[in-house]
């Protein structure tokens, strides 16, 4: 019983943590990176300031966790979608149709990570996600390269192709922001053609 009453506050601090994200995230989508200040947060998630206070530091750490937490569910969706690929081909195939599909259902985290990414700084008046886009391109590296030990991919060189890859979704990404009539299915099914037709082996 001891053990269940001690377990139930971590649950409730929990719940109370990813509330208040998900209130971030919304309110920056909607009124931009400048205007969601942790008042406009607490109004939209119905709670008081000190409430946001008791959960985290100040408002860097709260859009911090903001842009972890959209960087950690887009990786959870993508990568168990990534695991049933035998195939560096099928992978990449997969990176990029995930990537896009993920935030075509997701539109507020995408919008509110791209606002927080592309205007956050630290205390020296660096942007604070400058290295963000690495994660990807390292990982897509290793897709690559494996590509080219299986002898399916031609000889290259991985990165320039992953970072191009990387810039072709946010590319897509950017557009769609602009207009969310954009067919991103349609939009990844070219760049899977293309980048397929760009890095196979010549038989």
């Amino acid at each position: 019983m001891r053990s269940e009453i001690r377990k139930s506050p971590s649950f409730i601090e929990a719940a109370r943590r990813a509330q208040i994200i998900a209130a971030a995230i919304e309110t920056v989508a909607e009124v931009g990176y400048a205007q969601a200040s942790l008042g406009r947060i607490a109004r939209h998630a119905g709670i008081s300031k000190s409430v946001i206070s008791y959960h985290f530091a100040d408002k860097d750490d709260l859009l911090q966790q903001v842009v972890r937490q959209v960087f950690d569910d887009s990786w959870a969706y993508l990568e168990p979608l990534l695991r049933r690929e035998t195939t560096a081909r099928g992978r990449l195939g997969v990176w990029i149709t995930a990537e896009l599909s993920y935030m075509a259902a997701h539109r507020a985290q995408f919008m509110a990570m791209v606002r927080i990414v592309e205007n956050h700084r630290n205390a020296v008046g660096e942007l604070s996600f400058a290295d963000s886009p690495e994660e990807s391109i390292t990982e897509l590296v290793k897709i690559l390269r494996q590509g080219q030990r299986d002898g399916e991919f031609r000889g290259f060189a991985p990165r320039p192709i992953a970072v191009t890859v990387f810039q072709a979704i946010t590319g897509a990404l950017d557009e769609w922001a602009r207009d969310p009539r954009i067919d991103l299915a349609a939009y990844a099914a070219e760049l899977v053609t293309a980048f397929d037709l760009a890095t196979r082996r010549d038989t």
